[in-house]
């Protein structure tokens, strides 16, 4: 069964879900038939491509919002103690702020090689416990490298227009089914979650949507009349 997560590694909602997604799947014992799919999603399409001059999270927030930097300082607080409470370490008040369409870019092409979530929880991680500069692409390969992509693969993430289409197509497919904020998660095509959701929201929405899904997508029994086989690893008998 499929779950779709749209995101944006700039969310600090979206990481703080991620964990709680993982901690909902660890209790869910068909976790083995999940398949996650990470999809692109930008909050912020405005922002302009870095030009060397970086600018805060309190900064971006207190202009975009016309409130004080202490304004911006009280809300980080209260969603560094909610990060807290999943076990992340945010320091929100140094974060810097870019276009995340590039980091988005490398990320569809980590899907391609089976590293889709490991590219979010790096970026999620660069972002908002290491405050990295992910629209510098110097630091962009960097961090691409730690995923587990060469500076040729990013590169190519960062060239080739295929990537940026699929982004495209994300947050295009987000406006057709109606996501206007993230994390957005949909369960087999049928249920949503909206939000950053306590651990048993996930683990019912989880559990109502496989039972679905199961009655549909039977498990395949075969009466199987043994003789003589080889296995991996061991002798033919």
């Amino acid at each position: 069964m499929k779950v779709e997560i749209w995101s944006d590694i700039m969310c600090p909602f979206c990481y703080i879900g991620k964990r709680q997604y993982e901690t909902a799947m660890q209790k869910f014992s068909d976790s083995n038939t999940i398949e996650t799919i990470w999809k692109s999603f930008q909050l912020d399409p405005s922002i302009p491509e870095n030009e060397g001059k970086e600018q805060t999270s309190t900064q971006y927030l207190a202009a975009r919002k016309g409130i004080s930097p202490e304004q911006v300082a009280s809300m980080h607080k209260q969603v560094v103690k909610m990060a807290e409470s999943a076990g992340l370490e945010y320091h929100l008040d140094n974060a810097i702020v870019y276009n995340s369409f590039k980091p988005h870019r490398v990320i569809q092409f980590a899907k391609t090689k089976g590293l889709g979530d490991i590219a979010e929880e790096t970026f999620f991680r660069a972002h908002f416990t290491k405050n990295k500069d992910l629209g510098n692409i110097k630091t962009l390969i960097e961090t691409g490298k730690e995923i587990g992509l060469t500076e040729a693969e990013v590169n190519e993430a960062l060239t080739n227009e295929e990537y940026a289409e699929k982004v495209m197509h994300d947050i295009q497919e987000a406006q057709q089914i109606g996501v206007t904020g993230v994390p957005f998660f949909v369960f087999n095509r049928k249920y949503a979650v909206s939000g950053a959701q306590p651990v048993e929201v996930f683990l019912q929405t989880l559990e109502r949507s496989f039972s679905e899904w199961r009655k549909d997508n039977p498990a395949l029994q075969l009466e199987v009349t043994t003789g003589s086989i080889c296995t991996p690893g061991s002798e033919c008998n």
